[in-house]
């Protein structure tokens, strides 16, 4: 029996989409659109022409359109710098919670009573 990290499934998933890829597929999308009786139609054919899911394309061009002010939604802007200030939060929680610890440690390492 093979191992987790042994298993082709794990192996054959990309590890993240090239944005040249996701940014060709939003523009052939977008350029091709009125030669298909529907949007589905014109991102399947798409999906199948680049090699990569119809899923995929599907939620690209929604995000494009939410980038491009034509739907409603976070930005991929908006989304980007909200990611930046919960990892910076995070770390700032961190480095909080150091120093209260150092400074409980420090002030009982001057308490007269200990010595």
């Amino acid at each position: 029996m093979p191992l987790l990290f042994e298993s082709e499934r794990i192996d054959s998933m990309p590890k993240k989409i090239d944005p040249q890829l996701r940014a060709r597929c939003v523009r052939l999308v977008r350029d091709h659109q009125q030669e298909y009786p529907t949007l589905t139609a014109a991102v399947t054919a798409v999906a199948r022409q680049e090699g990569v899911s119809r899923e995929s394309v599907r939620r690209w061009m929604a995000q494009a359109e939410v980038d491009d002010g034509t739907r409603p939604g976070v930005t991929s802007d908006e989304s980007a710098e909200v990611k930046r200030l919960k990892t910076e939060n995070k770390r700032l929680r961190e480095d909080n919670e150091i120093l209260r610890r150092a400074s409980i440690f420090f002030a009982g390492e001057l308490d007269p009573r200990n010595r």
